[in-house]
Formats: structure tokens, C-alpha cells, sequence
């Protein structure tokens, strides 16, 4: 069985909030470590029936970035949603939330 390593490392300032977030992957044909501003991790327990969340950003991540960032996350988790149940209906009411919440937050979609 092959096998890929993701690490996540999170440097903390004085106060414990994140200065920087780093990430590498063993098959990501590279060893940098590639630094980025916010991170979203969602992990299903199958034990407990619930979803595990580790939301991250650093304190210098701008908030017209932070917009943006949720906007592209709502619409990915759009396109995992239906490739996994094929439930085209209501992922199609996303999208109309997704362009919705595109107005209220002043991002152009397409971007």
C-alpha cells in the first residue's frame, strides 16, 4: 500500500496565535515548505458520527483575503459534495448561496 505524508506546521507567537503556517507533502514533487495565511481541516470520526475542524490563520491574514478564501472553500466543498453523492439538486442551491454570498462580500466570482 503506498502511502503520502501532509505535515502542518504551526509556529506560535508569545500569545499562542499563529505567526506562521507551513505545509509540505511527500508527493508534492517539491521538500519545500510552502507557507500559507489560513487553513480549513475537516476530519470525519466515523466512530462518533462527527465532523473534527482545526480552523487556522495568521494574525496578518488580510480580510478581503479571508473573504475570498471562504468563498472558493464554500465552492470547492460544492464540487467534493456532488462528486461523492451525486446530489446535483442541492448542490446547485450552493452555488446560489455561493454567488450570493460573492455579492455580500464584494468578491467577483471568476477571480
Amino acid at each position: 500500500m503506498r502511502q503520502e505524508k501532509i505535515t502542518i506546521t504551526v509556529e506560535l507567537d508569545d500569545t499562542n496565535n499563529p505567526e506562521n503556517l507551513l505545509w509540505e507533502s511527500t508527493d508534492a514533487g517539491s521538500t519545500d515548505k510552502v507557507p500559507v495565511k489560513a487553513m480549513i481541516l475537516a476530519l470525519w470520526d466515523h466512530n462518533y458520527k462527527n465532523s473534527m475542524r482545526l480552523d487556522l490563520w495568521t494574525k496578518d491574514m488580510p480580510v478581503d483575503e479571508m473573504k475570498r478564501f471562504f468563498y472558493e472553500t464554500l465552492q470547492t466543498m460544492g464540487d467534493t459534495f456532488l462528486k461523492a453523492t451525486n446530489e446535483t439538486l442541492i448542490v446547485e442551491d450552493l452555488r446560489d448561496y455561493c454567488a450570493h454570498f460573492a455579492d455580500k462580500m464584494g468578491i467577483i466570482e471568476g477571480q
